[in-house]
């Protein structure tokens, strides 16, 4: 997931915390079970995020934080199902009084990318990925996702015989997507049936967030992430020498045309006035030497839109311009747009969005929930608010007195959690799961 700059609704006051400090006081309105619970469970996850920091591990890989998880959920006394998805875990925790059933759910899996933030828990891991050493490292925040929903199962297993309706836990693995070739992520784990005897009422899922200060909390309704796809296109030409082009036919030439045109997609022919679109090439490659010009070229990048027509028009769009531009070189173009079928857009229902807004005031205080607009990155929880409805959250992870909008981001070598955000994410959940279950909505 990558962030984008916030757009406060209110004047907003970061509340950060050291990492040695203890647990921030209850605020106005939090149920006082949710500061108890926080309390109790504070240094425990702040134990297991810098434990599954130091050991991350890529997607459909997780197999120690998977089992870490397993093994915690079975010390609750729960009876986790493993496996799911390659990787993933759940549990289902029945209350003791009758209510509704609902869903959180937290993604395990680090990036390849070699850690450069100064922290004495920093990964060392270092892996082969696409063919090339690298370092892998949680600069997601996914080991903070992993760490508070294991402290908010354990607060709730406490609260059993008075807790109201059923909770499934989801520890989800891919989330950042599967090795080529394989299956993963939240749209497998609901192929293999996790919403199938267990289908709740809601679903609810966090993020921590770079663009955010500790101490704050950003929700959106209605569409909130992109869509994200992927596109492959492979520009074919004749190879001849560098000194004869008329020789051959040039696929650079008519790569970089593509390249050019294709700009016009977002600028003159989606109305971004609607929602906007985004289509970046992110690596091109042709050629080994500098005075051959090569056989073909091959170009792949992402799309990012928030509307279905939109999607599948720049899905046309580009393949139409791929091809015809190639044409007009005298090459061909195989376009595959997408090549894999990639995330719809992260939707947070808003008429549950709207029912839960206070709850995240009770944690941080109004004047700290923040509408963060709409983020071109993309998150596969799209899945799950796919089938029931769905609240994704952000969580503030820059300190307090830093700039978020010059932080280091979500998924750079540098990303810095501030720990306090640990505590804000327990408390966040806690608060959204015990009011939902305890005054679901009616009709």
């Amino acid at each position: 997931m990558r962030a984008t700059p916030v757009i406060p609704l209110a004047l907003s006051v970061a509340l950060a915390l050291a990492v040695a400090a203890p647990a921030r006081a209850q605020s106005a309105g939090e149920r006082p079970e949710v500061t108890a619970a926080a309390k109790a469970v504070d240094a425990k996850v702040v134990a297991w995020r810098r434990d599954i920091h130091a050991h991350p591990e890529l997607g459909n890989r997780e197999t120690r934080t998977s089992a870490l998880v397993a093994d915690h959920l079975r010390a609750l006394g729960l009876e986790p199902r493993t496996g799911i998805a390659t990787t993933g875990v759940t549990a289902v925790l029945k209350g003791g009084k009758p209510g509704p059933r609902i869903a959180l759910r937290a993604d395990m899996d680090a990036l390849p990318v070699t850690e450069r933030a100064d922290v004495p828990f920093a990964s060392k891991v270092t892996t082969t990925f696409n063919g090339q050493e690298t370092g892998v490292m949680h600069a997601c925040g996914h080991d903070a996702h992993t760490s508070v929903l294991m402290g908010v199962a354990e607060a709730l297993v406490a609260m059993q015989d008075d807790l109201p309706g059923e909770v499934m836990f989801i520890f989800q693995p891919a989330e950042e997507g599967p090795p080529d070739g394989e299956e993963g992520g939240a749209e497998e784990m609901l192929a293999q049936g996790i919403f199938k005897d267990f289908k709740p009422d809601a679903v609810f899922g966090m993020h921590v967030f770079s663009t955010l200060n500790a101490g704050q909390i950003g929700v959106h309704a209605g569409p909130t992430m992109a869509a994200s796809d992927r596109f492959n296109i492979v520009v074919k030409g004749r190879q001849t020498h560098g000194s004869a082009p008329w020789g051959g036919i040039d696929p650079v030439v008519a790569a970089a045309d593509i390249i050019g045109s294709a700009q016009t997609i977002v600028s003159r022919r989606q109305n971004i006035a609607k929602q906007p679109v985004v289509v970046s090439f992110g690596a091109i490659h042709g050629g080994i030497r500098y005075n051959i010009i090569p056989d073909q070229v091959e170009m792949i990048g992402t799309i990012r839109t928030f509307d279905e027509g939109m999607r599948q028009a720049v899905f046309s769009e580009l393949t139409t311009i791929a091809e015809k531009v190639a044409q007009a070189h005298g090459a061909t173009a195989v376009a595959q747009v997408p090549d894999t079928k990639g995330n719809p857009v992260t939707v947070n229902d808003p008429a549950l969005t709207a029912r839960m807004l206070p709850s995240l005031e009770k944690v941080v205080g109004a004047d700290n929930v923040v509408d963060p607009g709409l983020t071109m990155g993309a998150e596969d929880f799209s899945f799950y608010a796919q089938q029931v409805p769905g609240v994704f959250f952000f969580v503030g992870a820059t300190p307090e007195g830093r700039d978020p909008r010059t932080a280091p981001s979500n998924h750079s070598p540098e990303f810095y959690l501030d720990e306090s955000a640990l505590d804000i994410g327990v408390r966040a959940m806690l608060q959204v799961a015990l009011d939902y279950l305890n005054d679901p909505p009616r009709g």
